[in-house]
């Protein structure tokens, strides 16, 4: 049962990231940097607020250089009292280098969604992590 059970979770948390995937072409996830966006929205059941942001990230996940896993997904239901639901979506990103996330930030495809988007959202909090031991 167990095993059923994490099966159909990996499965589901795969799902999103496979149609991702089919849209940009990437599943590659390179440990040197992560980095992992949560956006809360102003409005987040505003439906054109929702296309807005989707169209935005999606051509800019497409469109950026040097990101090598790109992720976007939204908060399932929580299931337990630790795991926090309260952000829209997630946006995880990993790079082969901080440097190569450092040419991330100043590239047009992440400045243009920035601009196109930062009237939607009302906190943004991101998390950036390098593998241990360096």
């Amino acid at each position: 049962m167990k095993k059923t059970i994490l099966l159909s979770l990996l499965l589901s948390l795969l799902s999103p990231w496979q149609s991702f995937a089919e849209d940009t072409g990437t599943l590659e996830f390179n440990p040197e940097f992560s980095h992992v966006v949560y956006f809360w929205l102003k409005q987040p059941d505003n439906a054109a607020d929702r296309k807005k942001f989707e169209t935005s990230v999606k051509q800019f996940m497409s469109a950026t250089q040097y990101a090598k896993t790109r992720y976007i997904g939204v908060a399932p239901k929580a299931s337990r009292d630790v795991v926090d639901g309260s952000f829209t979506y997630s946006l995880v990103l990993s790079f082969e280098s901080a440097e190569a996330q450092a040419k991330y930030q100043a590239e047009p495809a992440h400045t243009e969604f920035v601009e196109e988007c930062m009237d939607l959202w009302s906190k943004v909090i991101v998390y950036d992590s390098i593998p241990l031991g360096q």
